[in-house]
């Protein structure tokens, strides 16, 4: 008996060594995958480069140029700050975009279309393909007048409006041979504008210190309206609502295991560190602009600067009458002044930049229409039709203005569009807050309280500082039935958002809200199917 009693000593004894054993190797694969989870890989972040900068691109487009240009016309350097924190929170509101497509496997428009009502849906819809439109017509407008300076006149605006048709076989092109070919041809486009206003921002050579004194110190000597609007302005034109369905559909080209929670936790990093990249290179380019134009023309007067055309022999010099009012300047000017200040050589350079700018911004467009159509809708087009309607709705009312206007009207037109896309832009923060808080969407990943609190206020301030943007445009208008008819768009505009806000508002835990308990957010279904992209 004490011969079995030993034995099942040793047994026992072999057993728990054996679970111990198995008990240690479990916690050592455990410490691996945290270690691992931990470390950079920047394979792995080449692996998942792309999505962020085809995103960028948006924070780049002629109408973003444009309101650099005259932010340091106006204020100099004062405003860097509020280019600094519109792209932070650019970043921030990307990030959630980004994680929606991860987590889940459907992009935005696609979960809107399984939560929202139809009739809600359908707005919705037409709301972000508004803003779509409006971010073309802006590529439409900045291809034209860059290649009228470069053609030193010869091509008229009208002819340049014609050409950006050539867009389209471009881009479907491009298509053809996959997604990565195509960031590809983006990282090009970046590095052109890259080097174009870098350029400038190396031949004006502005003041260093004063460049960092605007960039870190949140404050603004001295500004008044004018300063304000501006700035107000550099928010508008930098936060772009379809910019956000992008995102979240872009980040579908990677194949991901989403029952993994390491993989989808991995993937979700690296889209990060790589969207902060993105941005942060699109920040320098938007930097290098201010920065020229503070430098060269803050506080210049028109009589001033055609002196110096005059003296040049500038065939612009009309453009700037013969006052002591100050400067006013658009992505059209901006080339003259910087021609007649700098040489025929900065004119040029500027107008490849607006050229680079304006040929991006119509396949991010493109693009965006695409998911947005196929996720509120369920309507699948070929890209050779999205794109065909989008440039068709862009380039009519942009060849009427062109053909019987002049340039001034032209590149007026990009105020108008900034405020349409800024009007639209509730209709992609909010709902991308409502379901990134869902538990029953997000899961694990769903916001944190913190999240929930900070992403609220920041969407809050941003729309109230596009919405003043808005008032402020529409006040200059000085017209009786404007006022009117816009009073009632506003009753109308401001229910709706208000209806996206209550159901925000239930997502993000506040149930008494859901009076009748009408308010369902099921469980996500995760979804495996890559969006229809070429590897």
């Amino acid at each position: 008996m004490k011969t079995e009693r030993d034995g099942d000593g040793v047994l026992e004894g072999e057993t728990r060594s054996c679970e111990s054993l198995g008990l240690l190797s479990k916690m050592h694969q455990e410490n691996q995958n945290v270690m691992n989870s931990l470390l950079f890989s920047f394979r792995k972040l080449w692996a998942f480069t792309g999505p962020g900068f085809l995103m960028s691109i948006a924070y780049l487009d002629p109408g973003n140029i444009e309101s650099d240009l005259q932010s340091g016309a106006r204020a100099g350097f004062k405003l860097l700050w509020v280019l600094l924190g519109a792209t932070i929170i650019g970043l921030l509101l990307q990030r959630l975009a980004a994680r929606l497509g991860v987590v889940t496997g459907m992009h935005l428009a696609e979960v809107c279309n399984r939560h929202y009502p139809t009739v809600p849906r359908i707005i919705l819809w037409l709301m972000v393909e508004l803003a779509i439109i409006g971010s073309d017509m802006q590529e439409v407008i900045g291809c034209a007048i860059a290649l009228n300076l470069l053609s030193v006149g010869r091509i008229p605006l009208w002819a340049g409006v014609l050409i950006t048709i050539i867009d389209t076989f471009v881009f479907l092109f491009l298509d053809k041979y996959g997604l990565r070919k195509l960031e590809a041809f983006f990282g090009f486009l970046i590095t052109i504008m890259a080097l174009s206003f870098g350029y400038e921002y190396v031949r004006v050579a502005p003041d260093q210190a004063e460049v960092l004194k605007g960039m870190f110190v949140p404050y603004c000597s001295g500004c008044g309206p004018t300063q304000l609007e501006q700035a107000v302005g550099i928010v508008g034109a930098v936060i772009m609502p379809h910019n956000i369905y992008l995102h979240s559909a872009l980040v579908k080209s990677r194949d991901i295991n989403r029952a993994n929670k390491k993989e989808v936790k991995e993937a979700n990093k690296y889209y990060f560190i790589e969207s902060s990249i993105a941005l942060f290179i699109s920040f320098l380019i938007n930097v290098f602009v201010v920065a020229v134009f503070a430098e060269a023309f803050y506080g210049k007067t028109n009589m001033e600067v055609s002196l110096q055309c005059n003296e040049t022999g500038s065939a612009h010099s009309e453009l700037f009458p013969a006052n002591n009012e100050t400067l006013e300047v658009d992505i059209y000017k901006g080339g003259v002044v910087l021609g007649c200040f700098f040489g025929p050589a900065a004119l040029y350079i500027w107008a490849i930049g607006i050229l680079a700018a304006g040929q991006s911004s119509t396949m991010t467009g493109t693009y965006s229409g695409q998911f947005v159509m196929e996720g509120f809708l369920n309507l699948r087009w070929s890209r050779f039709a999205r794109v065909l309607l989008t440039r068709s709705i862009a380039i009519f009312p942009t060849l009427l203005v062109a053909v019987f206007q002049d340039v001034q009207h032209l590149t007026g037109m990009n105020d108008f569009l900034n405020v349409l896309q800024s009007m639209q832009l509730p209709f992609a923060l909010i709902p991308i807050l409502t379901f990134t808080s869902l538990t029953s969407l997000m899961n694990d990943f769903a916001n944190g309280l913190v999240w929930k609190i900070g992403g609220g206020l920041l969407i809050l301030v941003v729309c109230a500082i596009n919405m003043y943007f808005v008032v402020v445009y529409v006040t200059a208008l000085n017209s009786t039935v404007l006022y009117v008819f816009s009073a009632l768009l506003s009753i109308a505009y401001l229910s709706f958002v208000c209806y996206l806000v209550w159901r925000c508002l239930i997502a993000l835990g506040v149930s008494r809200l859901d009076f009748r308990g009408s308010v369902q957010y099921p469980p996500t279904v995760l979804m495996d199917e890559q969006p229809e992209f070429d590897s």
